[in-house]
């Protein structure tokens, strides 16, 4: 009986490696997704960064302003006009109830007041009547005109009427804390704070 017995070789299996060319395009594409990454992230902590200028702006702007709509609203006398430290100009009936200062009288004595006017340097100042050292309240602001007496339209009046609104705008060209410029190359063209106050009692 005869056995014949064949022996077969098998080759061994050619184990496939990357080519140099491959980890090249596997590289640059996890680079690329690592630069979106890596920019989405940035772009997001510089919007961050930015509304929390805004908003931080608006609690110190509205924290610094509180004070002075309490005082307008529990006033007695309002007047509204041109003035700075040293002097007062209320506007002549007749004339459009707008400028840079407003007095408040918390009593009917003309010689007890609380002022608030823009100085020449661009910061909204308080000062009180036997009180020389005006105090700051917003810094940076860039329009003249920033208290208006209105009619419930929002139209300026041309007289001093007993139920009129007191108009407050301030706009902004650079905020604090931390400092933000406005501006060209900036997110922002200005910020604008506007708010309408009445008294309380109407007489």
């Amino acid at each position: 009986m005869n056995f014949f017995s064949c022996n077969s070789t098998r080759k061994p299996r050619r184990q496939h490696a990357h080519t140099i060319t491959e980890l090249m395009v596997s590289m640059a594409v996890v680079l690329i997704v690592m630069a979106g990454v890596l920019s989405s992230h940035v772009f997001g902590l510089r919007l961050f960064e930015m509304n929390k200028a805004k908003l931080g702006a608006s609690d110190d702007a509205r924290g610094s302003l509180s004070y002075m709509v309490s005082e307008i609203r529990a006033a007695k006398i309002v007047r509204i006009g041109e003035g700075g430290a040293s002097s007062f100009a209320e506007v002549q009936p007749g004339a459009p109830q707008r400028g840079n200062a407003i007095q408040v009288h918390p009593t009917t004595n003309l010689t007890s007041f609380v002022r608030y006017f823009l100085d020449a340097d661009q910061k909204l100042k308080r000062l009180a009547s036997g009180n020389g050292a005006p105090r700051v309240i917003a810094n940076h602001i860039s329009n003249q005109v920033v208290f208006t007496s209105e009619d419930f339209s929002g139209a300026i009046l041309t007289n001093n009427e007993n139920n009129r609104v007191i108009g407050l705008s301030l706009q902004f060209y650079q905020l604090d804390n931390p400092t933000v410029s406005f501006g060209p190359g900036n997110l922002y063209d200005y910020y604008h704070l506007r708010t309408k106050i009445t008294r309380r009692t109407l007489e």
